[in-house]
């Protein structure tokens, strides 16, 4: 396996739990309980926090995050070709998440959950970081708010889904 294929799956490994507990939570959970007003805020809070990401990840590639992180982690620094071709993908399938789930389809919600997860988790990793160097790290201005915005997300969806067994219809 080449170093940077190495490091690569071992930086986004963060990323790969997240998006596995998007999963089993989309699985586990119910479909989309809830329409009206409830949905479409739910709807604006997920595209506000798709904007953020936008803007986290400008920060991210425009201060030297794909080379810094991996370097924290013992790791080759990654190209900027592929955290580019990431992010864009990710900021693409939470795109269609959003209007997924503005036409109450279930699938979305697998997008939407990675989405809120890897929010509130940008929102605790990059003040770590940025202790941990003893300054600035790549992704701090925007982390917060994509944080407190991705914890609102998480609400959000556990309430627009129900558990199994709930006497809640879709």
């Amino acid at each position: 396996m080449s170093e940077e294929l190495r490091s690569i799956l071992l930086g986004t490994a963060g990323l790969s739990a997240a998006a596995l507990a998007a999963i089993l939570l989309t699985l586990t959970r119910g479909g989309i309980s809830s329409s009206g007003a409830e949905l479409r805020a739910s709807v604006r809070l997920a595209a506000i926090a798709v904007l953020l990401q936008a803007a986290h990840f400008a920060e991210e590639v425009a201060t030297g995050f794909p080379e810094l992180f991996p370097e924290q982690l013992g790791l080759t620094p990654w190209s900027r070709g592929f955290f580019v071709s990431f992010n864009l993908f990710w900021l693409i399938v939470w795109g269609f998440g959003v209007l997924g789930l503005a036409a109450r389809r279930r699938p979305a919600l697998a997008a939407l959950w990675f989405l809120a997860i890897a929010g509130f988790v940008n929102g605790l990793a990059h003040p770590v970081l940025s202790a941990r160097v003893g300054g600035y790290f790549p992704g701090l201005i925007t982390s917060p708010f994509l944080g407190v915005v991705g914890l609102l997300l998480l609400r959000r969806l556990a309430l627009l889904t129900r558990g199994r067994g709930s006497p809640r219809e879709v």
